[in-house]
C-alpha cells in the first residue's frame, strides 16, 4: 500500500504557482525547487510537485490538458472539521482562486477551487458518521441527508 502521494501538475509560471500554494499555508521545499519545478508539503503524507510545461513533458508524450478549459481531476483534500472548509477556501480565495460550487448535505461540506491555471481543488470535511458506511444513522443525525445510496 502507498504511503505517500505525490502529486504533479503542469503550470504555466512556476514562480506564481509557488507564490499561490504557499499562501494556502503549504511548505516550499527548496531542495527540490528551482525556477523549473516547485516542491511543496501538504501534509506529512501528501506532497505538491508544480513543473514547467517544459519539464513536465519529460515525464509524458501526451498533450499537457489546458485546466482552464478542461476537466482533468479534481484533487480532494480532507480537513478535521466543516469551519476549516471555509477558512482554507478564504485562503485560496485570497490568493487568486476562482470558487466552484459549494456543497453542504450537512454530514458533509465540500468547497471547490481552481487555482491560478485552472487546476481543479475541492476541499471538504466529512462526519466520521457517514464515512462508516451506517447510513441510517447519517440520516436520523442529517434529515436531509439524500437517500440510503444503492
Amino acid at each position: 500500500m502507498a504511503s505517500k502521494v505525490f502529486i504533479n501538475l503542469p503550470v504555466t509560471d512556476v514562480e506564481r504557482s509557488k507564490a499561490f500554494y504557499t499562501s494556502l499555508g503549504w511548505t516550499l521545499n527548496p531542495a527540490f525547487s528551482d525556477e523549473k519545478a516547485g516542491s511543496l508539503e501538504v501534509s506529512d503524507s501528501i506532497y505538491l510537485m508544480i513543473l514547467s510545461h517544459e519539464h513536465y513533458r519529460q515525464f509524458t508524450d501526451k498533450q499537457i490538458a489546458d485546466t482552464s478549459a478542461t476537466s482533468a481531476v479534481i484533487n480532494a483534500l480532507s480537513v478535521d472539521d466543516p469551519e476549516e472548509v471555509d477558512a482554507f477556501l478564504d485562503r485560496a480565495l485570497a490568493a487568486g482562486a476562482v470558487e466552484g460550487k459549494p456543497q453542504d448535505y450537512g454530514f458533509m461540506r465540500t468547497r471547490t477551487f481552481s487555482d491560478p491555471d485552472g487546476h481543479a481543488w475541492e476541499v471538504f470535511w466529512m462526519d466520521p458518521i457517514a464515512s462508516s458506511g451506517d447510513w441510517e444513522a447519517v440520516q436520523e443525525k442529517y434529515p436531509q441527508a439524500p437517500p440510503v445510496p444503492s
